[in-house]
């Protein structure tokens, strides 16, 4: 496992919107300022994270990379394993390996039958084929025929495996089988010991420790010495995806009209309008948003809940490079990295 285990890391996740040679300059920013983990999200009509991942990957010596996350329903199996084989070639031995069930797919007509299946089971076809067992495999959603191999270099058998979940079923499998869970959109220290419970279920039985599954929460994230500023910039892009993140959060209690008119300003196109409407409390458990000082003290609860991994997700800040500058320069030095392993606990004292 490459995960450092006496550290939190701290990464930066990057959307696929940018154009050739954007990336390469922000991961060489990032690593610069000692950035542990770059990851490129895999979100529905957006650039796939292969093509920025290896050209991060050529131009980095240090960071870890993956895609947040890869997504077996509309892209298979074998073909997920030869693009996390091509990255880990690309980078000598620095990919991850991501998956997650994915949103928004019935916009495109891709149904999400059996979630946690198809997620596990796509994890079984990706480690068997990059360790080149060829006994075969068949489950209730994906199967390899006996004999079924790769047929260009791995570069490892074995990458380290994150699973993007917030549900209880999927935790659980985490729980069992992936080095680490991300909970996507949320900023909330609060949902980390819930998280840390969820995956306990899954741990106990596999007869691993609790801390053999890092927690990763990453989120919006604007920073700028104006405050005024980057908060509302923070605003509009929650406003993108508050409707599905405020119903997977039980600590969290968004009231239903105000959900459906940030929703229905979305549709219209107005983010901004839209982002208007929510207030600074949910905005801070949605996103990273102010002041580096601000941004780093929301980023330091985190890490004293127990996370793992802490990821400043796109666009960083007013500007992208900006916005990675002040992250590196004012906020990654007031963190106490130390990490801390909150026990899996109920929070709800159940």
């Amino acid at each position: 496992m490459n995960r450092p285990q006496h550290a939190v890391e701290i990464g930066l996740g990057l959307q696929g919107d940018k154009r050739p040679g954007d990336y390469a300059r922000l991961a060489v920013l990032a690593e610069s300022h000692g950035f542990d983990v770059l990851s490129v999200f895999g979100d529905l009509m957006f650039q796939p994270p292969l093509v920025p991942l290896l050209e991060m990957a050529a131009v980095t010596g240090r960071v870890r990379l993956g895609a947040a996350c890869w997504n077996p329903f509309s892209l298979h199996p074998y073909e997920i394993a030869g693009q996390v084989a091509a990255l880990d070639l690309a980078s000598d031995g620095r990919a991850y390996l991501g998956l997650a069930r994915g949103s928004w797919l019935d916009r495109v007509g891709i149904g999400q039958p059996r979630p946690v299946a198809a997620v596990t089971e796509a994890a079984r076809v990706v480690a068997a084929l990059l360790s080149g067992d060829d006994r075969g495999f068949d489950g209730v959603v994906f199967r390899l025929a006996p004999g079924s191999r790769l047929r260009y270099p791995v570069r490892r058998p074995k990458v380290d495996l994150l699973i993007g979940a917030w549900g209880p079923r999927m935790a659980a499998v985490a729980g069992r089988i992936a080095d680490e869970i991300k909970i996507g959109g949320t900023a909330n220290p609060e949902v980390v010991g819930l998280l840390r419970e969820r995956v306990s279920v899954g741990t106990g039985p596999a007869g691993r420790a609790p801390d053999d599954v890092g927690i990763v929460v990453g989120a919006v994230t604007v920073v700028d010495t104006d405050a005024t500023a980057a908060r509302r910039r923070a605003r509009a892009e929650v406003a993108m995806y508050l409707d599905v993140v405020a119903g997977l959060d039980p600590t969290v209690d968004v009231p239903p009209e105000l959900l459906a008119e940030i929703g229905r300003r979305v549709r219209l196109g107005d983010d901004q309008g839209a982002g208007d409407l929510i207030t600074d409390e949910l905005l801070d458990r949605f996103a990273f948003s102010g002041t580096p000082d601000q941004v780093a003290a929301q980023a330091q609860k985190l890490i004293d809940a127990g996370v793992s991994r802490v990821e400043f997700g796109t666009p960083h800040g007013l500007t992208d490079v900006g916005g990675i500058e002040l992250l590196g320069s004012r906020v990654l030095p007031q963190l106490d990295r130390e990490r801390r392993i909150a026990p899996a606990e109920s929070i709800f004292g159940a």
